[in-house]
């Protein structure tokens, strides 16, 4: 995997793997309470993170971040999937789908402060009764005058508790473009704005996933990110990202697993022998490792065909069969880890177990395993198998 990666690339990958390694030692006492880890010790984390380049990586120059590639951070989102507990989302990603639309307004207000480290955002998509369905969301928004007032319940508002703003997506109620989705930046302290619960999840993270509703909350019409209409497309292109640095992390994940296997594998002895000697063992990790090359391969293409400009259509299969694949794949990989560490992989203090848990939402946010195959199905039968593998 080395063969194409140029030396400037090979360095940041292993930057990115040492400080990773870094964050590893902490895991079990994050796990351990609640996800919270010392508080001096998360801020040298973040001080870290922003001397190593690491911080809003996916953000251009021009906004004061390091202008990396698409394939630059997904070798950083792999080795941030190293590690569990999130504690690895110290290395921290933007909006940086908002580039070409913010306004100066916005980006003085809201965009420089995220990416400076000062503030964080969160997202207010999912609700319900709306998931992977997105249009078939409730949350509204209707012009008054200079200002626009909003109303809805979100769900899984994943960072809220960390975060100083939302992006809230609605659909409008009135006006030329009623029904069509729009997206607002909206202060966490607006009158109106609230948390409802917060629910527990199988994952031990300090980022925490909101229930929020928002009632008779006003915000200026500069608030709008774009214009009236473009809220869906916006998502898309976050959703996008995120399929494909979740592909990514996936396959960070299961390098640490089969890593941790392996040795672990060698060092049990079981009828006078290392349990690496016996051919069930030997093909739970052949079958991982195997898989996880596979996973690689196309996570790397998927970013350097989106560096070369490929089709934003194509853009949007390939991301998708990228999580499809990686997500299944390292729920795959952690299942043998547990197996094969036997009763250890059942507890907390294991990596295998964490990740058991962790992993599983892969296969969900952003869009499900199903939406995925919805998407490629669709696209394959648009431009069939050619423009989509290469």
């Amino acid at each position: 995997m080395t063969t194409f990666l140029t030396t400037a690339e090979l360095a940041l990958q292993e930057r990115a793997r040492a400080f990773a390694e870094e964050l590893i030692p902490w895991e079990v006492e994050a796990e351990m309470n609640r996800g919270e880890i010392p508080e001096h010790v998360r801020k040298e984390h973040e001080e870290k993170a922003r001397e190593l380049g690491l911080t809003s990586i996916n953000i251009s120059e021009r906004l004061g971040g390091p202008g990396y590639s698409m394939l630059a951070q997904a070798l950083i989102q792999e080795q941030t999937g190293r590690v569990t507990n999130a504690l690895g989302w110290v290395v921290s990603t933007g909006p940086s789908w908002i580039e070409e639309v913010a306004t100066d307004h916005q980006i003085q207000t809201w965009i420089r402060p995220t990416v400076d480290g000062d503030i964080r955002e969160c997202y207010a998509i999912t609700e319900e009764t709306a998931g992977s369905d997105v249009d078939g969301i409730e949350a509204t928004a209707r012009r008054d005058g200079d200002q626009y007032v909003l109303d809805g319940v979100k769900w899984h508002v994943t960072s809220a508790n960390l975060a100083s703003y939302v992006f809230f997506q609605a659909k409008l109620t009135e006006g030329p473009n009623a029904g069509r989705h729009v997206l607002f930046f909206v202060d966490m302290d607006n009158p109106g704005v609230e948390c409802v619960r917060v629910p527990e999840y199988s994952h031990t993270y300090s980022h925490h996933h909101w229930e929020m509703k928002f009632t008779d909350v006003r915000v200026p019409s500069e608030n709008l990110v774009g214009s009236e209409g473009d809220g869906m497309s916006f998502s898309h292109a976050w959703f996008r990202y995120e399929r494909l640095m979740i592909a990514a992390r996936c396959c960070g994940a299961a390098e640490r697993l089969i890593e941790e296997a392996t040795a672990f594998a060698e060092e049990r002895q079981a009828y006078g022998s290392s349990i690496a000697d016996y051919q069930a063992i030997q093909f739970m990790l052949a079958d991982s490792v195997t898989e996880l090359w596979a996973a690689r391969l196309m996570t790397y293409e998927t970013a350097r065909a989106i560096d070369e400009g490929v089709d934003i259509k194509v853009q949007h299969a390939q991301c998708s069969m990228a999580k499809l694949y990686a997500s299944e794949m390292a729920n795959r990989v952690a299942d043998r880890a547990v197996q094969i560490f036997g009763g250890r992989g059942f507890m907390r203090e294991n990596v295998a177990e964490r990740f058991y848990r962790e992993l599983r939402v892969d296969r969900i946010w952003e869009g499900t395993s199903e939406i995925q195959r919805l998407i490629i199905a669709a696209q394959l039968r648009k431009r069939g198998v050619g423009p989509l593998v290469g």
